[in-house]
């Protein structure tokens, strides 16, 4: 708990090394993580070669991790394998369905945070990019994946270049996510205590003074994730999972 409780997000890292036998041993330890019937539905692509990660790092808006960290992990829905074990088998697979990419993403977004927590246990850092399901479909064929198999997120891993020394990032109070028993939504003065301390943050709020913004929910509305752009990656990601086989 403590090591989660002081965790931070490493973005530079040195250049010492990730061995293959670490890199084994921490994922077969993620693969030990809770998914759908045991079904285990998932690849990772291991990106190590310098060449690939440039040719990976504009899919990511070249976030510079891409290119530094030793290691970059393509975390991946697949029901190729699990499909073909079927067939073999004389059995019927049908995993093309909404249904059957729900869990798997599921499934895959488990095993990824798995093993990032048995990276930072063993002194690795971790950086997850959200730009995997933006540009899905460049992703998809630069890392050569078959039908049926989806990028869903991607991590950079290495060893921090140094001691982490930034503030924790903010959390919202726990009595603004947990529910009781049931839902129970949320007056106008729950909204203000509960977003009271991120508003306050005196980095919030010079996000706001230099973008020339009334509130920082604008930061988020209009810069940062905007309708306009969560519409186009959204119209993206449905384009990448229908030309990898799945029926959405």
């Amino acid at each position: 708990m403590n090591s989660m409780n002081t965790r931070r997000t490493v973005r530079a890292y040195s250049d010492q090394p990730l061995s293959d036998q670490l890199l084994h041993e921490l994922m077969a330890t993620a693969c030990r993580a809770s998914n759908t019937g045991n079904m285990q539905a998932y690849s990772v692509i291991v990106t190590r070669d310098a060449e690939r990660k440039s040719i990976l790092a504009p899919f990511h808006f070249n976030q510079s991790q891409v290119t530094q960290a030793p290691v970059v992990l393509t975390f991946c829905v697949d029901f190729n394998r699990f499909g073909k074990w079927c067939e073999q088998r004389k059995a019927v697979p049908g995993y093309s369905n909404f249904q059957a990419l729900t869990y798997a993403t599921i499934d895959t977004i488990i095993l990824a945070q798995a093993f990032c927590d048995a990276a930072e246990a063993v002194g690795l850092g971790i950086c997850y990019l959200g730009t995997t399901t933006y540009n899905a479909e460049q992703i998809a064929e630069a890392l050569e994946l078959p039908k049926l198999v989806l990028p869903v997120t991607t991590l950079s891993v290495g060893y921090p270049q140094q001691a982490a020394t930034a503030p924790l990032s903010d959390r919202l109070p726990l009595d603004g996510v947990l529910h009781q028993e049931k839902y129970r939504d949320y007056t106008a003065h729950d909204i203000d205590r509960i977003f009271a301390e991120k508003e306050a943050l005196p980095e919030n709020r010079h996000f706001v003074e230099i973008n020339k913004k009334e509130t920082l929910a604008q930061i988020f509305t209009d810069i940062r994730y905007t309708k306009n752009d969560n519409e186009h990656f959204s119209e993206a990601y449905l384009k990448a999972i229908r030309k990898q086989g799945f029926e959405i």
